[in-house]
């Protein structure tokens, strides 16, 4: 379970507001174990005085027993069994948290029933949903809205280091106009940066470093979720005859590789992927590691051209990667990188953000050009990214080859080096990735009209 002292700032938290304002459905809090789920409803229950009662599935299983007899029974009945069982009154103001439900798949059926009682609001988490309870992916619309969480992005990260909104605001006006930041900001937040590649975007890592700058215990921390995710693959282990742990181990090595593309025959040579296939989409399921697919053709829908079987794998939170690959890269990342190979690190901090913005990523491959990094579909257009860790952050055949073609409008490359344009290609600090959002919008009003059919 993650402890912190003090609640982080989370733009999720605006999510809930907003349903405890208006919502008249139940709302689901879902992601990985140990991104903050539980920790975040209760403190913002909690800071909104809002009365409300917990019922946490593993710590107290009997309650099993009253969702089962709820199937049979009706839900002013059941209502009255979980009354009992809070020992609290219960008021029509009263907000119940069901936690840890991946132990009670009924739930699906029954919170349908709940809503329409209309007697209390109900906010739901839990993790492995993904596995556990893939029917909630297809709730009835109307009786529960679903919010993803992730591990704290860069954003985040840096307003719990005490990064000014003013200072966010001109850097975002520095993104939109395409503007050079000033040295010393620069330098300050390319420090940041590489803080962030250390100690990830975990709340429990994010807050021990915050009141104790100590990251040994960051990487404790680290190695304990890491532990507490390999006993929740072991669960599965005989049932399904997984190679999970293998797989998931494997993830640094195969990021640090050349073409950092996820090697399977590394797990068992005589193994094809198809073999393998349900364990991967375990693990992207589960949500501790993202994919980004390589496609073969370069426009929209990206998805159309996803190749299943190839792709690169990273772990969900990059401050667990860099653990991994242990003290020596830690103490050269604090040096800003210096004699280190930083891509797998910079990459992997920026598929986490990506994912955490709401963008499907792919990336592309010319065995003749080279390989663009990332991929995604931004503001209705294709957008390549290239991300550079080094020094020659203007070297970028593939991508200059396809620029050259008129293949793309736009491209953008993030590196440790300030704003500057040449041509349709812009070059970004790499820390300018968190103002890169997936805003999906019509502006164009559109109306259908069948009254001049005839037959």
């Amino acid at each position: 379970m993650c402890e912190v002292d003090k609640m982080l700032y989370r733009k999720v938290q605006k999510d809930i507001e907003k349903w405890l304002n208006d919502g008249h459905d139940a709302l689901l809090i879902t992601g990985a174990r140990q991104v903050g789920k539980s920790f975040l409803i209760r403190e913002t229950l909690k800071k909104n005085k809002i009365n409300y009662v917990e019922f946490n599935f593993i710590q107290n299983p009997n309650l099993l027993e009253i969702f089962n007899s709820a199937l049979k029974n009706d839900s002013d009945r059941f209502l009255m069994e979980l009354e009992v069982a809070s020992n609290k009154n219960l008021t029509k103001d009263t907000v119940i948290f069901f936690d840890e439900i991946q132990e009670c798949k009924e739930i699906v059926t029954i919170i349908k029933f709940l809503v329409e009682n209309g007697k209390y609001k109900y906010v739901l988490s839990g993790s492995l949903l993904g596995v556990e309870l893939r029917d909630l992916r297809s709730a009835p619309v109307g009786y529960m809205r679903t919010i993803e969480m992730f591990p704290m992005d860069l954003e985040e990260f840096l307003i719990a280091n005490k990064l000014s909104e003013k200072i966010l605001n001109y850097l975002k006006d520095c993104f939109d106009k395409k503007l050079q930041v000033s040295d010393f900001i620069h330098k300050r937040l390319i420090d940041a940066f590489y803080k962030y590649l250390i100690v990830g975007g975990m709340p429990e890592a994010v807050d021990a470093f915050i009141r104790t700058n100590d990251l040994n215990e960051v990487s404790t921390i680290h190695k304990k979720i890491w532990q507490d995710y390999k006993k929740d693959f072991t669960r599965y282990e005989g049932k399904y005859k997984l190679k999970l742990i293998s797989i998931y181990d494997l993830i640094p090595a195969e990021l640090n590789s050349k073409n950092k593309r996820y090697n399977f025959s590394n797990i068992n040579k005589q193994l094809k992927f198809a073999r393998y296939e349900n364990n991967f989409n375990w693990l992207i399921d589960a949500g501790v590691s993202i994919p980004v697919f390589n496609v073969t053709e370069y426009q929209i829908p990206l998805e159309a051209s996803k190749k299943s079987n190839l792709f690169k794998l990273f772990l969900s939170d990059v401050g667990m990667l860099t653990t991994f690959y242990g003290s020596a890269t830690i103490l050269k990342l604090l040096d800003n990188g210096n004699d280190v190979n930083c891509g797998a690190m910079f990459e992997n901090a920026i598929a986490q953000e990506l994912k955490a913005h709401g963008f499907k990523e792919y990336y592309f491959n010319n065995k003749k050009h080279g390989e663009v990094d990332f991929l995604i579909e931004y503001n209705n257009q294709l957008l390549p990214i290239e991300v550079k860790s080094g020094k020659d952050y203007q070297k970028h055949s593939a991508l200059s080859y396809f620029m050259s073609t008129n293949r793309f409008d736009n491209a953008f490359v993030l590196s440790n080096y300030n704003v500057k344009v040449e041509n349709n290609i812009t070059y970004y600090p790499i820390y300018m990735i968190m103002f890169i959002h997936s805003n999906f919008k019509i502006n164009d009003k559109v109306s259908l009209n069948l009254d001049d059919i005839q037959i």
